[in-house]
């Protein structure tokens, strides 16, 4: 099994980096929409997003933010990390089928808090910038290793 390992407040030096990558499916996009609550027809209705600006269905941009928190928690900093504030600012529509890669860098840490300051940037395949913005949390202090969870199956109909 697979194994999450965090970066601790004092391993985390300015500028360090991480990546991670995931693609948006039509499954996400369902799911996304049950579990946010948000039906919004831009995004599960063919028809109307045809006659939107986008001219198809487009992901929540919430999904996008939600990887930046997928990032945070099993990248940098990883497990442990308490998640304090994020402001995100979106620059174009996710589409499915694309794959988007969240780019965290540190930006500035306080010593007394034990936060850190990451900006944030998710590209699509084509390197283009879909959202950016910051994020602070409280990094762990202890390293922390765990079996990183199988998640189940879900089936839609």
């Amino acid at each position: 099994m697979a194994e999450l390992v965090n970066i601790t407040f004092d391993e985390i030096n300015i500028s360090d980096q991480c990546n991670y990558k995931k693609k948006m499916t039509e499954k996400d996009l369902v799911l996304f929409s049950a579990v946010s609550g948000d039906v919004n027809p831009v995004h599960l209705d063919k028809t109307f997003a045809a006659n939107s600006i986008f001219k198809e269905r487009i992901a929540h941009g919430m999904w996008s933010a939600s990887l930046v928190s997928a990032t945070l928690a099993t990248v940098m900093p990883g497990p442990g990390t308490i998640y304090l504030s994020q402001s995100i600012e979106f620059h174009r529509p996710v589409k499915v089928d694309d794959e988007l890669e969240v780019i965290l860098t540190a930006k500035s840490k306080d010593e007394v808090k034990k936060t850190v300051t990451f900006i944030c940037d998710v590209k699509n395949q084509l390197g283009k910038s879909v959202a950016s913005g910051e994020a602070v949390v409280i990094a762990p202090t202890k390293k922390i290793r765990v079996e990183k969870p199988e998640l189940p199956e879900i089936t839609i109909n």
